[in-house]
């Protein structure tokens, strides 16, 4: 039978830092069974870090699941810092991971940001990947950017109202503009309230029923920063992404076996996303969470990501 939800705590088994270009410095950690089948968990954002919890969704016994901070966020270091820091930068930090870890190939794990990263890196290095586990598909186009940045107003008028109103009036028109000029200002007393009145935003949507943690979590300092300078950045870039955008070059990873995972009331990444993913993938087995919403932590979404590593896991 599926397990029915997250492993228990776990510790790492090992910890580095990896030195990486442009004076950056990826914090990385090993947990699990040391000589277990490889995986690899995304953390979302961009920029948002990897905490404990994530090492949870994989069981210890069989897994050797590695967990790294992205440039700039979390343990990495500096912290929110964009200076070359752009998804091929990503992407190439990854392969220089595995190879220092002596890791052949591995499963991806990833969600919101977490699956953008991992459908490129994938594309990328379709050779290194065994499968694919997904969460609240973002696929980096425009019009989800837009969503995020306006869209979400429709059913979430009251965080939309404290996100804008950071702002003066006269700068609305260019939220994202006036956002990233104060998340990139030097001085704290500037930056930090636009990160945390930006990170709180999307705590606060993220979760089908209201959840005062989530948003706490959300508008933690070292979170908020990372989170909000690193997203805004990457959003003002097109997400840093090839030409025709990830669907474009789907036949790349095609023989991929995927999961997909999605809440039905996901506002930050809605599901429309997720089923042209799927309709992209003939490898791709979609499983709609009919009573969540964005956060891999609700009930319905947590159980099915453990369900579908459990299924990668008898695939062996």
């Amino acid at each position: 039978m599926p397990r029915g939800d997250l492993f228990p705590d776990i510790a790492p088994y090992e910890t580095g830092l990896l030195p990486l270009s442009g004076g950056h410095v990826m914090y990385w950690e090993q947990v699990g069974n040391p000589r277990g089948q490889p995986a690899l968990f995304l953390h979302g954002g961009p920029g948002a870090g990897a905490g404990a919890v994530h090492r949870r969704f994989f069981d210890p016994g069989h897994w050797r699941v590695v967990i790294f901070d992205q440039r700039g966020a979390g343990r990495s270091r500096p912290l929110g810092e964009l200076r070359d820091n752009s998804t091929p930068h990503l992407v190439e930090d990854i392969e220089a991971l595995r190879r220092s870890l002596g890791i052949e190939r591995w499963l991806l794990f990833g969600g919101s940001w977490g699956s953008t990263l991992a459908l490129a890196y994938a594309q990328a290095y379709p050779d290194r990947v065994t499968g694919c586990v997904l969460r609240g598909v973002f696929l980096g186009r425009a019009a989800e950017v837009e969503w995020f940045l306006t869209g979400l107003r429709r059913v979430f008028p009251d965080a939309w109202a404290a996100f804008v109103e950071h702002l003066p009036p006269a700068e609305r028109g260019d939220i994202l503009g006036a956002y990233l000029r104060r998340l990139c200002d030097p001085d704290p007393l500037v930056h930090l309230p636009a990160a945390r009145a930006w990170s709180q935003y999307e705590g606060s949507c993220s979760t089908l029923l209201p959840s005062p943690d989530t948003v706490a979590s959300f508008a933690q300092d070292r979170t908020a920063l990372g989170l909000a300078r690193i997203e805004a950045h990457y959003f003002a870039h097109d997400l840093f992404l090839p030409e025709g955008g990830l669907l474009a070059h789907m036949d790349r990873i095609a023989h991929i076996p995927a999961e997909v995972v999605q809440g039905r009331y996901d506002m930050v990444c809605p599901a429309e996303t997720a089923f042209d993913l799927v309709a992209a993938w003939p490898r791709a087995r979609l499983t709609v969470v009919p009573d969540a919403g964005h956060s891999a932590l609700e009930p319905g979404v947590r159980t099915a990501l453990v369900s579908a590593v459990e299924r990668f896991r008898r695939r062996g």
